[in-house]
């Protein structure tokens, strides 16, 4: 897993160690030492703690002027065992909502598993930003990890559909990106 690096190409149009209003402003970046693991397997320093032992994540692109966040994540979502979408909320999602982020995309190709705990938090989430206008979109989940949200009935609060598989999403601009899902989404809403 230490080779897997969160996507870096578009360090030109954001980065959140220089954004103020980010979670994790200043936070300087060691290239030569991997010091955080899941479980018993070290990752990529590129990769931001937030609280949770098993589940990692980067935002990869903020724009507050339009109201949207790219986040990419890595590891195990485990909403039975610790809580995590707590710790997400709580200690990331909080602060860019607060911010005026109401449009959220969540890439989980690395999402290796996803074990529920309850869907409170993710109501609380799509409900701060339903009255903007706001989604969250799951791009690139691994189907397993799908048929666990759907089963926990996440569906309803996170958009989770097939289409929402975009193999070159990293050939977008961040902010086509975007606009590019919630054209999808505006399509696959009956």
């Amino acid at each position: 897993m230490h080779t897997i690096e969160p996507y870096w190409n578009w360090r030109d149009f954001y980065s959140a160690e220089n954004d103020k209003n980010s979670p994790f402003y200043r936070r300087e970046y060691n290239e030569f030492a991997y010091v955080d693991k899941i479980y018993n397997y070290y990752i990529h320093p590129q990769w931001d703690f937030f609280g949770s032992e098993t589940l990692y994540l980067k935002l990869l692109y903020a724009n507050y002027k339009n109201g949207s966040a790219i986040i990419e994540l890595i590891g195990e979502w485990n909403d039975c065992r610790a809580n995590d979408i707590e710790t997400l909320k709580h200690n990331f999602i909080n602060k860019l909502i607060e911010n005026g982020i109401y449009r959220f995309v969540l890439i989980g190709e690395n999402l290796l598993e996803f074990f529920s705990g309850g869907n409170e938090y993710y109501e609380e989430w799509h409900d701060e930003i339903i009255e903007n206008g706001g989604w969250i979109i799951a791009l690139n989940f691994r189907e397993h990890v799908l048929d666990e949200m759907r089963d926990a009935q996440i569906h309803y609060f996170i958009n989770i559909h097939e289409k929402y598989t975009v193999e070159n999403w990293r050939q977008y601009k961040p902010f086509h990106l975007v606009q590019y899902l919630e054209d999808l989404l505006i399509k696959v809403i009956p």
